[in-house]
């Protein structure tokens, strides 16, 4: 075997274990959705508190975003996620077992901490085993997996709680999150270890404090952060948690019957990915893409809010594929834009900074949605009022109209990289 033929037989297989890490970030991220009732049940807490419960996993997550950064700087991805697995894999377990809600929340929080140290790592190896040509294709790939992942943690996760429970679930979640870390550590290099070429991405040179000075300062860079903070709390809050109970209680669904029609929601990411990128590519314009997403988005919610106990199975599936695909897929757009906002130098540093948004987004709407629920008469066995859930709806569409007036806001890129001399003009 040649060594080019080695070298390309070690990336794909250094990206399967990486994908298979972002594989589990997004099943736990949506998780709780199908096993809210079965958690409120056995640890004897309202809604207000299930939404923080799932909003810990956010907070951690947005906070580690630059700590991840500056680990797969100085000690490696390779150290980095494979440390990051055993966090999460431990955290799960406990979770798991956990006797009462304080033990869950610290479990949640490990899982929090650990699969966040996953993406950034994940990218930055990307980039030095793949071609420029080739990365935005692998990054598609990947995100992808993600949509699998949220496929497992909806659907499957449904099916497999039903059968055996939901702390057993986890706890065999956990113990596959554990060979999984052997695999990263036996498996995946930092880089290229043969001298074959140079990185496709050359090394960040402009410091961490001086580019986040330069992002914050730039005014086409708040649009799109404050549309990341609305969309994905939207999708986060609705589609990762309250998605589930409202299909319960509302709708009369069983667990595994919810967990069919929130799988439309990996099927919106693992299809509209691709698709809304081709878009934008064709019209060489991310701002008309993102428009076009939030007036669906919009509509979308102000059709649940008008009909939320109304709509038949068939429309149920859906509008949680649209709901997905305006909400979820198309944040790979946001990346993309603030990318193309400021010089390739600065790419690691504005994506860093622009992906704080969606999970403080997050992490606030679960907390929100939880607490208006909590606000109406309900009963733990029949679940939360048809009229707490439509608030609910109202309070989601209201968001989705101010991300779309920020997306009125948003520079036009036309689909091109910013230049350096450009700068001053941002």
């Amino acid at each position: 075997m040649t060594e080019n033929r080695k070298r390309n037989v070690l990336r794909w297989a250094i990206f399967s274990v990486l994908g298979l890490a972002y594989f589990f970030v997004y099943f736990h991220r949506l998780s709780l959705s199908v096993v809210a009732d079965d958690l409120a049940s056995d640890f004897g807490v309202a809604a207000g508190v299930l939404g923080l419960l799932g909003s810990v996993y956010f907070y951690c997550y947005a906070a580690m975003q630059f700590p991840a950064g500056l680990l797969s700087d100085s000690v490696g991805p390779r150290k980095t996620v494979t440390v990051s697995l055993l966090l999460a894999a431990v955290g799960s377990v406990l979770f798991g077992l956990a006797p009462g809600i304080r033990t869950a929340f610290v479990a949640r929080v490990m899982v929090g901490l650990g699969v966040s140290m996953v993406f950034i790592p994940t990218m930055k190896v990307l980039s030095q085993w793949f071609k420029a040509g080739e990365f935005a294709v692998m990054a598609g790939i990947l995100n992808a997996v993600g949509g699998l992942g949220v496929l497992a943690g909806t659907w499957l996760l449904g099916l497999l709680a039903t059968f055996v429970g939901w702390r057993v679930s986890f706890q065999v979640i956990g113990g596959a999150t554990v060979v999984l870390m052997a695999l990263a550590w036996l498996v995946v290099r930092d880089r290229p270890t043969d001298g074959a070429g140079s990185p496709v991405i050359q090394p960040e040179t402009i410091g961490l404090l001086a580019g986040a000075r330069r992002v914050v300062s730039t005014r086409h860079f708040w649009p799109v952060a404050v549309w990341f903070f609305f969309d994905c709390g939207i999708f986060f809050g609705f589609g990762g948690l309250w998605g589930g109970p409202y299909l319960i209680h509302v709708y009369g669904m069983s667990k595994p019957q919810a967990g069919a029609v929130l799988s439309m929601i990996a099927w919106g990411m693992i299809v509209g990915s691709p698709l809304l990128g081709l878009l934008s590519e064709r019209l060489r314009s991310r701002k008309r893409v993102f428009i076009l997403g939030s007036t669906v988005l919009s509509l979308l919610l102000l059709l649940a809010v008008a009909l939320p106990a109304s709509l038949p199975q068939w429309a149920l599936f859906v509008w949680f594929f649209l709901f997905s695909v305006c909400s979820s897929a198309i944040v790979i757009m946001g990346f993309t834009a603030t990318k193309e906002l400021f010089p390739v130098a600065m790419a690691g540093t504005c994506v860093g900074m622009v992906n704080l948004f969606p999970f403080f987004g997050g992490a606030v709407f679960m907390w929100l949605l939880g607490r208006i629920l909590d606000g109406y008469p309900h009963a733990l066995e029949a679940g939360y009022s048809v009229a707490g859930y439509r608030v609910v709806l109202l309070v989601l569409l209201i968001a989705s109209v101010l991300a779309l007036a920020c997306t009125l806001a948003m520079k036009e890129t036309h689909a091109s990289q910013v230049r350096p001399e450009d700068r001053k003009q941002s």
